[in-house]
Parts: C-alpha cells; structure tokens; sequence
C-alpha cells in the first residue's frame, strides 16, 4: 500500500497578528491555520479538533480592524499562482492564488502584456479578498474584469466555482458580506480568482484625479503602463504606506444618496465634493464630509485621520483596536450631526 504523500497541516498556536494586519494592531490568534490550496480545507475540516471550531478567513490584513485576541480559528490564506487561461477574441482571461498580493496581480499582468487592471493599482490586500470588497478605484470596479471565482466551503470542504451573479456585487460589497439567506459571510474561503481584460484595451479615464494628471503631463492618450504609474503616484502622495503607518485605505464608503438630497446638501455646502450616477443618484466623497467637520489630522488616543486624506484613518504608533473604534465613532457622530448621513465602515471589525 502506497503511503501518503499530503503534506500535513501547518498549524500555529499563539501567533501575534501584528504583522497580519495593515492597522499594525495587537492582536493574538490563538490557533492559525495556513492555506495553501483546498486540500488543506478538507484537511482542517476533517480534524477532530479544528473542524467544528468557529473560522476566520485572513487574507492580507487591509480591511480588518482587531480589537482583542481571536480565539476562532485563524484561517491564512497562502494560495499562489498566477497564469494566463485563455486569450479569446474579446478578452484575456487571467487567474490568480487568492493569497496573491493584489498589487502584484496588477503589475505582473502589466509585464505580461495584459492592461485592464491598471485603474485599480496599489490597492492592499490579496486577490482573494478583492471579491469580498469588490474593490474599486480610479473610475474602475473588480466587478467590471471578474469573470469567475473558485472557493471552498467551510462546512463540507466542496469546491465551488461562482460567477459575477453568484457574487452579488455591489458598492464595496458581495455575497461574502452577507450572513442571512444565501450570504456566504465566514462560510467560504475564496483559493482563486479569475478576471477577464477585455480586448481590444480601452482606457478607463474621466476620474477628476486622472484628468489633472492628464492636463499636467500633456499626454492626451495615455497607455496602460502609464495610467499605472499615475495611480500609483496619485495613491502614495495620499495615501500612507502601511509599512510606515498602519492604516486599512479608506476606512469609510462614499454614500449614496438621491438626487433631492444631494440638492439638499449643496444647499447648505456648495463646495460637496459628489459624483452623478447612471441612475440619477449622488455619490458624495466621504472624505470631504469628515475633513468638513475638522477631523482631519485629529486624533483620539493613538489612532488619528491623516492629515493628508480625512477618509483614512491611522495608527499613530501602538494604538489599540478599541481607540480606532472610538475614533470612527465620534466621526461618524459628527457627520451624522452636520449633514444627516450615516456613514458606514469598511473594515469589519473583529
């Protein structure tokens, strides 16, 4: 009889998530789990001792804020791989390891020939977590390049392949959000996911920052790689690097709201920053409303705003998860105060 060759488990007990997530927060996981494949699903789930326990899928650490140590299962998803799958006439399609860097995705398609990401640079976070969030910036969402993902679920280890409509995509929101009828929030763990660039590439511009620089530079037709290198300029001159300041992005969504209450707004602030929709609904820019109420470069304890984007919130050096809870809080309290709009995080909160 032929003895087996599956690798065993890699399991860790006590591991400091510190350096798994992008608010550099304390944190402890109590047993962490790493996620090479779907076959070390089936694995955990076959345990007598982890399989039944309570799961947390951990991609990159860019959309969590960590208040106190996990005692769930800490799930560390480290699938690789990245490939071509198919050129067909309209489309390149690409496939990537969910434990991928989402940023090396973008690049690595960009030295493959391959444009259609280059809208979305410098987002943190793995390309498992992409989907989750359904990720966006520059004019561009994943949900206008995904074609397809593969995921395993938590419960009976099947191998599952969905597409957009599975997904449910929504503004920073999916299927994986959700935990009523039907959400899949803590019941899958996403191993790898497939984009489609379409052909032949069409620039994405139109965004106020891409037409500035487009007006700076004089160049009218940009290219792909170029596009990539402004958003990777206009990302860093606002945003932090979470190397050097913990932070997780954008800590709020942009709102949405109708038409007559963005007239409302107007009204009383004609300087709102806001963007017409297709369907005649306002996205205001969230940043502007928590600058406009004096947030930003404030701090609460050892989390503060960024002095140079109020939509990002940062770890000034050892704060904790409940001090960044606190702040979001009171910024919330105080937008809700002044212009009636609630509005709404997107770290999930652990």
């Amino acid at each position: 009889m032929q003895a087996s060759t599956a690798e065993p488990l890699r399991v860790e007990r006590n591991v400091s998530l510190r350096a798994y997530n992008t608010f550099g927060l304390p944190a402890l996981a109590r047993t962490l789990v790493r996620i090479t494949g779907d076959a070390d699903v089936r694995r955990l789930l076959a345990d007598p001792e982890l399989g039944r326990a309570p799961k947390l899928v951990l991609g990159g650490g860019s959309n969590l804020v960590l208040t106190r140590d996990v005692a769930q299962v800490v799930l560390k998803v480290e699938v690789r791989g990245l490939r071509l799958v198919e050129t067909r006439d309209d489309a390149w399609i690409v496939e990537a390891g969910g434990g991928e860097g989402w940023h090396d995705l973008v690049a690595w398609t960009l030295e493959q020939g391959l444009p259609g990401l280059e809208n979305l640079a410098l987002i943190p976070g793995t390309v498992g977590a992409a989907p989750v969030q359904n990720i966006g910036a520059y004019g561009l969402e994943l949900a206008e390049r995904f074609e397809s993902l593969d995921a395993v679920d938590l419960v009976t280890g099947r191998s599952v392949t969905l597409d957009a409509a599975a997904c449910r995509f929504g503004y920073r929101d999916s299927v994986f959000k959700h935990t009523g009828f039907g959400g899949l929030a803590g019941k899958s763990l996403i191993t790898r996911v497939r984009l489609k660039l379409p052909r032949p590439w069409q620039p994405v511009l139109g965004y106020l920052d891409l037409e500035r620089k487009r007006h700076e530079t004089g160049v009218e037709a940009p290219d792909a790689r170029t596009i990539f290198d402004w958003v990777c300029a206009i990302r860093r001159a606002k945003l932090p690097d979470p190397a050097t300041l913990g932070n997780a992005g954008s800590f709020f969504k942009n709102p949405v709201v109708t038409a007559e209450q963005c007239r409302d707004i107007i009204g009383r602030d004609p300087h709102v920053v806001h963007y017409v929709l297709p369907d005649g609904r306002c996205k205001l820019a969230a940043g502007w409303l928590i600058d406009a109420c004096g947030w930003k470069g404030k701090s609460i304890g050892r989390a503060g705003v960024y002095d140079k984007q109020a939509l990002v919130l940062v770890n000034r050096g050892g704060a904790s998860g409940a001090e960044v809870v606190t702040l979001a809080r009171a910024i919330q309290e105080s937008v809700y105060g002044r212009f009636g709009i609630r509005l709404e995080p997107e770290p999930v909160v652990v």
